[in-house]
């Protein structure tokens, strides 16, 4: 082997440098300088060999006009379409930056106002992903620049982001800004930035926008099904509980029972010690109560101080026994300045109560109205069941009173509808029975009107009297008593608008309070056979002698005797009774003025009996 060639590198050096001087001279470009061809093909080979640099090797002198817009949107139109999460839409974006756009690296990061920080999830052309998080601690960051100006900046270098594997780059931060709200930066690696700055810009505004769609849906639907307070469900979601458990209750004939308990005098501790106080005692509650239930039972807040539990396959007494034990882990809880919790609770089940499940939650309702009215014994309250009491009971018909009374508005269930069905389906055992029911649902209207509590039973008792004064048969004095108490009855169809307008009513009123005694008598009594006979005297109670009356303007003795007696027993009680216009007059005054009435208005035989006794009559008021 020879080694003169070894030996002799200088002149081999000499050679090649001279070949190379002939190419260069043989190929020199008067617009490129000598040697920039071969190092770009240096780094060229040398970059696209390793994998770590693939792609990384575009020209840098991109413009404008190298884009096909069209393109681009038909492209970001399919990438973005359909995208349900962040994480989808940030990699959709990334492909639209990497490969239409040349970026080399997009970055994403949202406030987190926890830590005041933006945690940012980097993706380079690659695929490689990074994460860094930058403090918003009134520091020089260019991040937090961003941030707080809302204003785009580009930086020479990502150092700023402390990441050492990224390959350092220009870089474009720029806010997410949602209706001037910044919940977040984008980063953008681009060294040819400012050619694609408006798309950028765009997809930022898209991105920002996304998001805050995405937390108030989230939101949203939070709220849709629970309660802020106490993060039960909330009125809304127990309903569609309620309906999907009568569901299953109809298919496995079992039993569902729902309980309500309602916070006693939230009002006036909110009163004395402010709203603050009142809600603590309500997440109080709702949390003990969900620590009490079992894990197939639901529990929600049912109104603004009461709180419902659904009890699947559960028994009205299995249903008592389980309130028994939360009432009494209430009454345990002692909050400062009120003591103990307590609560009013009712019960009704499903399908013994009823198969109805408005019906069902008014019946539960009631009965915790029952509670309420029943107090406490030995410090704890009276838990009521709906099959403990019967319903024409005054303190259950006033319970269910309350119940429709607070439901109407929010419902559209009417209270008078409810009680006439109610009236139509008893059965009525015997007189007796019947007068008592007759008798509560009397007094249920008169509640309608504060100004006229009182007015049925006053007027009844009244007609009594003259009845009885003109020698009537028994069997009719009864009559006119049991008449006398429904001879109101019709202002169940009338609008509590007008009934309880404080002021006197208009002529456009006038007409529809006039059409009471038609309403009692066709929509009440006549579907109950038993009570036809009380018909002329609901429906004529207000004709006059002289024929200038209502509904048929019947005059003198056409009008029946039972009603032309209750016509005088309902204006006596109208005259002495206050008004919200004016004050009740003394019993001179009231016969004074049915004299001046008698044959005119009244009957003057009867209105010359009233007065003989009226004197009476006054003073047991």
């Amino acid at each position: 082997m020879k080694f003169n060639n070894f030996h002799n590198t200088e002149n081999i050096s000499e050679n090649r440098s001279e070949t190379a001087q002939h190419n260069v001279q043989r190929h020199s470009n008067p617009i490129i300088p000598n040697g920039l061809i071969s190092k770009i093909n240096t780094i060229n080979n040398r970059t696209t060999s390793n994998k770590m640099y693939a792609g990384y090797n575009y020209k840098s002198w991109r413009t404008t006009e190298n884009i096909d817009f069209p393109e681009l949107i038909k492209f970001i139109n399919e990438v973005t379409t359909g995208k349900e999460t962040k994480s989808e839409l940030f990699y959709s974006l990334h492909n639209i930056f990497t490969n239409k756009l040349n970026a080399t690296f997009s970055g994403f990061g949202l406030y987190c106002k926890q830590s005041n920080c933006i945690n940012f999830k980097i993706i380079d052309k690659i695929g490689s992903t990074f994460t860094s998080r930058v403090l918003l601690n009134e520091s020089d960051n260019p991040v937090e620049t961003v941030f707080k100006s809302k204003k785009a900046k580009y930086v020479e270098s990502i150092n700023f982001l402390n990441l050492h594997y990224l390959t350092d780059s220009a870089v474009a931060i720029l806010p997410l800004c949602a209706v001037n709200d910044c919940i977040g930066i984008m980063l953008i690696g681009d060294n040819n930035y400012e050619a694609s700055a408006e798309i950028y810009k765009l997809m930022a505004n898209y991105l920002a926008l996304f998001i805050q769609n995405k937390e108030l849906s989230t939101k949203v639907l939070m709220n849709t099904d629970t309660d802020a307070l106490t993060n039960l469900n909330n009125h809304r979601k127990f309903q569609e509980l309620l309906a999907a458990e009568i569901d299953k209750s109809k298919r496995t004939q079992t039993e569902t029972s729902i309980v309500i308990f309602d916070i006693n005098n939230i009002s006036q501790i909110n009163k004395d010690f402010g709203a603050a106080k009142g809600d603590e005692i309500i997440k109080l509650v709702a949390d003990k109560i969900k620590q009490g239930i079992r894990t197939n039972d639901s529990a929600a807040r049912y109104g603004g101080d009461e709180i419902a539990i659904i009890l699947p396959e559960t028994t009205s007494a299995e249903a008592k026994y389980l309130a028994e034990y939360l009432t009494y882990s209430l009454s345990c809880c002692l909050v400062d300045d009120v003591g103990p919790v307590k609560v009013s609770v009712g019960i009704a089940t499903y399908p013994k109560a009823t198969q109805d499940q408005e019906k069902l939650l008014i019946l539960a309702e009631q009965a915790m109205y029952i509670s309420k009215s029943k107090g406490y014994k030995n410090g704890m309250s009276t838990i009521v069941c709906s099959n403990d009491f019967d319903f024409w009971d005054d303190t259950a018909l006033s319970s269910f009173a309350s119940v429709i009374a607070k439901r109407h508005a929010s419902i559209g269930i009417s209270f008078d509808e409810e009680l006439v069905n109610k009236f139509h389906s008893e059965e009525i055992i015997n007189q007796g029975h019947l007068i008592e029911v007759v008798t509560s649902l009397a007094g249920a209207i008169d509640a309608k009107d504060e100004y006229t509590k009182g007015h049925s039973s006053s007027v009844s008792r009244y007609a009594e009297a003259l009845a009885r004064q003109i020698n009537l048969p028994e069997k009719d004095v009864e009559r006119i008593k049991l008449g006398a108490l429904l001879h109101d009855i019709g202002k169940i169809g009338i609008p509590e608008s007008v009934l309880r307008k404080p002021s006197k009513l208009n002529d456009e009123e006038w007409e529809i309070m006039k059409q009471h005694p038609t309403i009692g008598a066709e929509k009440v009594l006549l579907p109950n056979e038993s009570l036809h006979d009380l018909i002329p005297i609901v429906k004529y109670h207000h004709e006059h002698w002289d024929g200038s009356g209502y509904p048929e303007k019947l005059k003198g003795e056409d009008i029946p005797l039972a009603a032309r007696i209750v016509a005088v027993a309902d204006a006596y009680h109208a005259l002495i009774s206050d008004r919200p216009y004016r004050k009740g007059m003394s019993n001179e005054k009231a016969c004074e003025i049915l004299r001046i009435g008698a044959g005119i208005q009244w009957d003057k035989d009867l209105v010359r009996e009233f007065i003989n006794i009226s004197e009476s009559l006054y003073t047991m008021i």
